[in-house]
């Protein structure tokens, strides 16, 4: 039986070691990974992908990546989610085609907004010519800014933030997801992000988000009580 999504919330650790003798179901994991992608994203660009590793060799040349550690090394299966910024164009693409696809629900002043949005503000966003394109968009951005609200973040580096951003949005939707059917995860960042592109052979402007362990915990796997710094001082009510 599934759990809540507070249970499930509760109930996620990062957990270091997984048990060995306890299997995990694929279809299971991938029905996480398609919760995943049911996460918010930016423009509905959806700038990710996601690698369910469930060989063998693979799973031993990736943690060893992980510096073997034992998040990676006791793990069943493993998921690293991959941001694709470079697909930009095309995920661009399918919005307009899923867009013009269901024209009759929206009013002719919607359709147009939606067809102006991805044709024309989401390459003035992403395109960066030689990289110069990039700080003319941060100056205009700055003096604009000067006179009425404006958004700011265009850089070529402001763009990596927010693919990246979102990617950890479906990251967390998959590890909720599996954690609802009993299921434990490890979110790691300590990786050789080079070699673990190569061991998956992505191309060369993919980047890692992240790699996540996944397995069943051990009487061990979690270290220690959970620790959060007390809600009054990070909660701010205005």
């Amino acid at each position: 039986m599934e759990k809540t999504v507070s249970e499930a919330i509760k109930y996620r650790r990062s957990v270091r070691r997984f048990n060995k003798e306890i299997d995990i179901d694929d279809e299971i994991v991938k029905k996480c990974i398609e919760n995943a992608v049911l996460a918010p994203t930016s423009s509905n660009l959806q700038l990710w992908e996601f690698y369910h590793i469930t060989d063998k060799d693979l799973l031993k040349k990736i943690s060893i990546s992980c510096f073997n550690q034992p998040a990676a090394r006791t793990a069943k299966q493993i998921v690293v989610t991959v941001v694709r910024k470079d697909l930009w164009r095309d995920r661009a693409k399918d919005n307009i085609k899923f867009q013009e696809s269901n024209k009759e629900s929206m009013s002719e002043r919607e359709y147009k907004l939606v067809m102006k949005y991805y044709k024309t503000a989401i390459p003035l966003a992403y395109k960066n010519f030689l990289g110069v394109s990039s700080y003319i968009k941060y100056l205009y951005a700055w003096f604009i800014g000067l006179f009425r609200v404006m958004y700011r973040q265009l850089r070529t580096s402001d763009m990596r933030i927010v693919a990246h951003k979102t990617a950890g949005l479906a990251s967390q939707n998959f590890m909720i997801s599996m954690a609802g059917f009993n299921y434990d995860t490890c979110p790691m960042e300590g990786f050789d992000s080079i070699r673990v592109k190569k061991i998956l052979k992505l191309n060369r402007s993919a980047e890692i988000n992240m790699i996540i362990g996944c397995g069943i915990r051990t009487s061990k796997g979690v270290y220690g009580k959970r620790f959060r710094i007390p809600f009054d001082k990070v909660y701010k009510k205005r």
